[in-house]
């Protein structure tokens, strides 16, 4: 799906009704949930996934879609056309725009759309639910790379690009992918929870930039500010329905541990309402087949070791180095 920087594209229900309500939602019993015909995973980010199982689990997860309730549909369009008339999205500096639209391509990212439906629901967001920061952040979030090697622009074009932001958009837009990355590995979220007691006492965080692995520092106020950048990022990665079925969706795995590990140390500033899925409910709507049943048995646990393996193995392909230090006062 090609689409233009300069055109913003039409939410997907679930993420009106995120945007709405700033609250991530479980739409189990209004939606039916089915497989896309003819998915195809390599139009995905997710195209440089190797290994049969790997690809498999990826493809039973990301490739489905919700049919919507029609009389659920209208209600959250009705309360996502209310948030826009109450919420004007800002201006995006013509000249960003112009380096978005000519100088990256914005052609792939999820199953449902492309790269740029997912920029612009955080990016709305964020404008809402996030109003003390500026939602370019969000808007360009993944522009120096994804967690699965895809890149939206070359790292030559770096110095262009830094001149069209201010010091804190430039800050956490360079940080993102490489915080992306240490959030899906173990340690960093295990460190984090280790220290709770102490987090007050974190004056910085060092790693490296996904794109070119230069060093990093970030100070520990703009840190916590990224992890809830992260965690909105996170929503559009939730399973859409039947959230007892899902647990181990590692993307669900990993804002459930944030949402929780922010909430814990009094650091989440974003509104991001949520429930723990009812583990006993029965899930509606969404037929599974065998392969798909079996991948909804993979221990929670052995899914986030997969997971960190994989973006280890990632970032081992293009020399960026998964080392990160915690600076304590």
């Amino acid at each position: 799906m090609k689409q233009n920087a300069e055109q913003r594209p039409d939410p997907s229900l679930h993420r009106k009704a995120a945007i709405a309500h700033g609250r991530a939602f479980d739409h189990a019993g209004y939606v039916r949930i089915e497989p896309i015909p003819n998915f195809d995973l390599d139009r995905t980010i997710f195209n440089t996934l190797e290994g049969a199982a790997s690809r498999f689990v990826m493809r039973t997860r990301v490739g489905k879609e919700p049919h919507w309730d029609t009389d659920a549909a209208q209600r959250v369009q009705a309360e996502y056309d209310a948030a826009r008339q109450a919420h004007a999205l800002p201006p995006v500096d013509p000249a960003l725009m112009r380096f978005m639209v000519e100088e990256c391509d914005f052609d792939v990212e999820h199953a449902d759309g492309s790269f740029l439906d997912h920029l612009y629901f955080c990016f709305e967001y964020g404008t809402q639910h996030f109003a003390e920061h500026s939602p370019i952040v969000l808007l360009l979030h993944s522009i120096l790379g994804t967690g699965t090697n895809t890149f939206a622009m070359e790292a030559s074009k770096i110095p262009a690009l830094r001149k069209l932001m201010t010091e804190f958009e430039w800050t956490h837009v360079e940080a993102f992918p490489s915080a992306l990355r240490l959030l899906y590995d173990l340690p960093l979220r295990r460190e984090l929870r280790a220290n709770v007691a102490r987090l007050d006492t974190l004056q910085s965080v060092k790693f490296n930039r996904v794109i070119d692995n230069a060093p990093i520092t970030m100070s520990a106020e703009d840190f916590w500010v990224q992890l809830n950048f992260q965690l909105i990022h996170l929503i559009d990665f939730l399973p859409v329905a039947n959230w007892s079925l899902h647990q181990n969706d590692t993307a669900f795995i990993i804002f459930r541990d944030l949402y929780g590990l922010l909430g814990t140390a009094g650091k989440r500033s974003a509104t991001i309402d949520y429930a723990p899925a009812d583990l006993g409910r029965a899930p509606k709507g969404e037929a599974q087949s065998l392969g798909a049943w079996l991948t909804t048995k993979i221990p929670v646990g052995l899914s986030e070791k997969m997971a960190s393996k994989s973006v280890r193995r990632f970032s081992e392909r293009i020399g960026h180095s998964m080392d990160y230090k915690l600076v304590w006062g």
